[in-house]
């Protein structure tokens, strides 16, 4: 059996961080990780990480160019088990759901939409106003799964770090890829038994 495989995109949105976590954790599983950036997915990646793009792009199975309208990603015949866009950028979320093929994310997710597989978009944007809500509302009602990333409490994050790992590890429960980096619900249970 061929490796279950995974495109995984990064737009421009605040919150790069996201992106570098999840391929971090894939890169210790059997899972093929098939990378796009956008241009200015690597101008945020340098503001607010430390992570160099080459660092990221190592991380990945295959590395696609934006413009690569030719990738095997843009291809239906190339089984995947869906897409995550991470973070997604309002300006992505609104090209996928007016079916804009102008780059290989665009490219990628719609043709993840027409073959009905999974296509989580990690919105981020705050406040959100009412066209970010209609496209993501008609994305949603396309079989799209609109993910901002809100942290949770519930499981007592004690850093940044395990906010991080609790929103990517979310984002691959979606794909049925269960990593043990997320606290899950046990109930209500009193402080003294959680921690």
């Amino acid at each position: 059996m061929s490796p279950q495989k995974l495109i995984i995109a990064m737009t421009g949105a605040t919150g790069s961080i996201f992106c570098v976590r999840l391929l971090e954790l894939l890169q210790s599983s059997d899972i093929e990780t098939h990378l796009v950036m956008s241009k200015w997915a690597k101008r945020t990646l340098d503001y607010e990480t430390q992570y160099s793009i080459e660092q990221i792009q190592e991380m990945a199975t295959e590395v696609y160019p934006l413009h690569d309208q030719g990738a095997t990603i843009s291809s239906g015949s190339f089984l995947t088990s869906g897409m995550v866009v991470i973070p997604c950028s309002m300006r992505t979320l609104s090209a996928i759901a007016q079916g804009a093929g102008d780059n290989l994310i665009h490219r990628a997710a719609d043709v993840i939409l027409k073959e009905r597989r999974k296509l989580v978009l990690v919105a981020r944007e705050s406040p959100l106003n009412e066209i970010h809500l209609e496209n993501m509302l008609k994305l949603s009602r396309m079989g799209a799964m609109v993910m901002p990333p809100m942290p949770a409490f519930y499981n007592l994050p004690q850093n940044l770090d395990d906010m991080v790992n609790h929103v990517v590890g979310r984002v691959l429960d979606q794909f049925e890829i269960h990593l043990d980096v997320v606290k899950r619900w046990r109930g209500m249970v009193s402080v003294s038994e959680a921690s």
